[in-house]
């Protein structure tokens, strides 16, 4: 069972949500230092991240992101402050990315 758990649906399709999905990696490597992998599947992608003291997934769907993550016995005591900030930057990506007009085909 994960120590952390968080899902967020939305309305970015897919397209939407992998660029969500990249500008978060990015952002937990410089931010966190996470070593991240990101596997592109047809319906649906994943991101693993680790650094010492949690490892976890990222699932990213047309629908929703749902993020699992386990914390070592040192970081399990900010489990609710680290939750706290995943969550935070999670919804802070996600709200600018819905203010951002949708380019319409020509």
């Amino acid at each position: 069972m994960p120590d952390i758990h968080i899902r967020r649906d939305h309305h970015l399709g897919l397209p939407g949500a992998r660029q969500l999905a990249s500008r978060w990696v990015e952002q937990a490597k410089t931010r966190f230092d996470m070593r991240c992998t990101y596997q592109a599947g047809e319906a649906a992608d994943e991101v693993q991240f680790s650094r010492s003291g949690v490892n976890g997934t990222l699932k990213v769907s047309g629908e929703h992101f749902e993020l699992d993550a386990q914390l070592g016995f040192l970081l399990g005591a900010f489990k609710d402050r680290i939750e706290g900030e995943i969550a935070k930057n999670l919804d802070q990506l996600l709200a600018a990315k819905q203010a951002t007009p949708q380019k319409k085909p020509a």
